[in-house]
């Protein structure tokens, strides 16, 4: 059988499985076996299923994965992102869209103590919304504000996506996290620029809250942000002068988390119990996708549908930069459609081989990658970012909710356009950093 039909074949049955629910590890892992069993033999395929998830079980750069869920787990049951966005809120106060810009700003700081967008958005739905709603703000526009700040911890360390597309485009994880922070800073700045002038257009949108704190109030919430202070220091700080690698940050990170909610006296024994439940399970759950990523990514390897693709590419004669903005407009798509953890799964064993073919750089494509991820997480109607609001704010209408999260998505074009013409924007922390050990 032709490599591109057994290829194509291969991910129509995968696309297939997950449309009738069947987990996406679960799904690439009969779609990879079977599909080895047939172009190879039942002995290839056995030996594939028997060496690679051990291979990647026991390798110790996956580590940093659970250390940055149990860090997430312990910063969020300590208050810490509660603080985080009192703090926030004191200085912006007389700002009009307030909240909103407290949100953003507490987001990317909690974002550098959790690592997961989905914990970010259910959290932040359960502080900041009830606040934005009594003062009268746009349901649409407080539970999009939310969902997209939600967004960062893709991008800024400790992000698990970056890990687990380090891991399945054999790139430094260092390097790849380190990657993120400007481009994670350039985000959150531009949500907040395109949201102070959409609400010039639409002031009824966010309406002023009235509130005013005297400036020893508000150095008085900044004894509040400490904890994420400190641990965005040691992680990012650490990875970049090269103290020590990234499975170190991860736990340094979560003993950091821990301490710092013992100290507060905001961490119960049950508490500590919980996250570390929720980082084993979480966990688990990741390694499993992992896998079955990995071994999708053998089939088409050894069907020769990487290969072909490869050369179908080199012989459009397409560039690099057209390359790019096709994957983008891929993305863009089957984001409407795709969960964003699927699309990394599904499309990067043969997507990075042909990045790579063109001779682009591979920490500017898992940059851009993210990017495009973060996008598809709030694009409707199956964006993973709407879906944990909503699940938070049960009274939310997904017509409020998808109205509310477009002039996010219009800003994030903006941020996208802008690391399209400027690569340096993600590549210049990673050639300045230090290398850890």
């Amino acid at each position: 059988m032709d490599s591109i039909i057994s290829g194509v074949i291969a991910i129509v049955a995968l696309l297939v499985l997950l449309g009738f629910g069947v987990p996406i590890a679960w799904a690439m892992t009969a779609v990879a076996i079977i599909g080895m069993w047939l172009v190879i033999d039942g002995n290839f395929a056995m030996s594939m299923l028997e060496t690679l998830p051990y291979d990647t079980g026991v390798n110790f750069t996956l580590v940093v994965i659970p250390m940055f869920i149990l860090m997430g787990g312990f910063s969020s049951r300590a208050g810490i992102i509660e603080g985080l966005y009192e703090a926030v809120h004191r200085f912006t106060a007389r700002a009009k869209g307030n909240l909103i810009y407290a949100t953003i700003v507490a987001s990317a700081g909690f974002a550098a103590a959790s690592g997961s967008t989905l914990v970010s958005s259910s959290v932040f739905t359960r502080i900041a919304m009830p606040q934005m709603l009594k003062f009268g703000y746009s349901p649409g526009i407080s539970a999009g504000s939310i969902a997209a700040s939600g967004t960062l911890a893709a991008l800024i360390p400790p992000s698990v996506g970056i890990i687990l597309i380090a891991s399945l485009t054999n790139q430094s994880v260092g390097a790849l996290l380190i990657a993120g922070v400007l481009p994670g800073i350039l985000t959150a700045g531009a949500y907040i620029v395109g949201m102070r002038l959409f609400l010039i257009r639409y002031p009824q949108w966010a309406p002023s809250t009235n509130e005013s704190y005297s400036w020893r109030d508000k150095f008085a919430g900044l004894r509040m942000v400490w904890g994420v202070v400190l641990l965005a220091t040691l992680i990012i700080g650490g990875l970049y002068s090269g103290l020590f690698s990234p499975s170190a940050a991860g736990a340094v990170g979560a003993a950091g988390a821990l301490l710092i909610g013992l100290g507060m006296r905001r961490l119960s024994g049950n508490d500590i119990w919980e996250s570390f439940k929720e980082g084993t399970l979480v966990s688990g759950r990741l390694l499993m996708i992992l896998i079955g990523g990995l071994l999708m990514g053998r089939l088409l390897l050894v069907n020769g549908f990487t290969d072909e693709i490869n050369n179908f590419v080199a012989s459009m004669g397409v560039s690099p930069m057209e390359l790019m903005i096709y994957i983008a407009i891929m993305f863009i798509v089957l984001g409407m459609f795709v969960d964003s953890l699927s699309l990394i799964v599904i499309t990067l064993p043969f997507l990075f081989p042909i990045s790579q073919s063109l001779g682009i750089n591979e920490i500017w494509f898992g940059i851009i990658i993210l990017k495009l991820i973060e996008i598809a997480a709030i694009t409707p109607p199956v964006g993973l970012n709407l879906f944990a609001v909503m699940g938070a704010a049960p009274e939310l209408k997904a017509s409020e909710m998808y109205r509310g999260i477009v002039p996010f998505l219009m800003i994030e074009m903006v941020v996208l356009m802008l690391l399209f013409a400027f690569p340096e924007i993600a590549l210049w922390l990673p050639q300045t950093m230090a290398t850890g050990t």
